[in-house]
């Protein structure tokens, strides 16, 4: 059954035949084996298949078959049989010389190519210390903001949230008129809303709250999309800056953008491109900065 499934996943004959096997321009080639930990897992019409060639080919599939080698191995090499017989029958009926095979290899090389210039061209560019210099020199570019920690009675009237503030006035425990009072998912918390900050929250709803010191509440009801609230300051803070393994993928991506768009920039100075419109006239050339 798993074989099967092997065969069937991501679209059947496509991946067995391994046409997914174009990988993203960040992917990193396969590291060299030694003979001890590589061994010869099968010899097919004289060809040699090692361990390496099973993990391979296993990169065409997807996660959950990618992370389970071990468990599917004697699948994989099957699988990897499979489509060295499909090549062999291939080459035997010189469809290594077919037009249709020479114009996927051409487009495939097209993207190999371009996934080697790349992957080169950002070598060392995007090491853990260059991307923390990005990291250090962005948090001094942001300013302090500031969070606010509050809890809402949200009901459907205005009477009934005036109601609410008059017992309020009167020394009842919010925490328990949310519970009792409150039509808002939050009610089961005490009406807790955790932090938020500046645009986090419908504008009326803000505009109330940070009005307030901590530990008071809403005298008015606050109107808002939703129906009508009486809001309670719990807390102030400043809001902490995300640490640099937080963001280290969006930093990655940023400066890896911008080093791509320099670097197409200075190729398009040297390039000669003419564009044409729908209607297959020329269009004005643009020069380039």
């Amino acid at each position: 059954m798993n074989r099967l499934l092997l065969r069937l996943a991501a679209g059947g004959v496509v991946l067995l035949l391994g046409s997914a096997a174009v990988l993203a321009l960040t992917t990193t080639p396969p590291a060299a084996t030694d003979t001890k930990s590589d061994p010869v897992v099968a010899v097919v019409n004289g060809k040699t298949l090692k361990r390496s060639d099973v993990v391979a080919s296993a990169q065409t599939l997807p996660p959950q078959y990618r992370n389970q080698i071990d468990q599917l191995f004697p699948q994989l090499v099957d699988r990897l049989i499979d489509i060295t017989l499909m090549v062999d029958e291939g080459r035997r009926q010189k469809l290594q010389n077919d037009p249709e095979v020479k114009a996927i290899v051409a487009r495939y090389e097209d993207e190999a190519i371009r996934e080697v210039l790349v992957r080169r061209f950002l070598a060392g560019k995007l090491s853990d210390e260059a991307l923390k210099k990005r990291y250090a020199d962005e948090v001094t570019k942001v300013p302090p903001s500031e969070e606010l920690r509050a809890s809402h009675i949200l009901v459907k009237t205005q009477d009934e949230a005036k109601a609410i503030i008059k017992q309020l006035q009167g020394g009842a425990d919010f925490a328990k008129l949310a519970k009792e009072k409150s039509t808002d998912t939050s009610a089961g918390n005490g009406g807790d809303l955790g932090y938020f900050g500046n645009g986090d929250m419908v504008p009326e709803f803000y505009a109330a709250a940070v009005k307030l010191k901590k530990g008071e509440y809403t005298k008015d009801p606050v109107k808002t999309q939703y129906g009508w609230h009486v809001i309670e300051l719990t807390d102030r803070r400043t809001k902490a800056v995300p640490k640099f393994e937080e963001v280290k993928d969006q930093v990655k991506d940023q400066v890896t953008q911008e080093l791509i768009s320099a670097w197409l920039a200075d190729i398009h100075k040297t390039a000669k491109i003419q564009k044409f419109g729908l209607d297959g006239k020329p269009l004005p050339v643009t020069p380039t900065p």
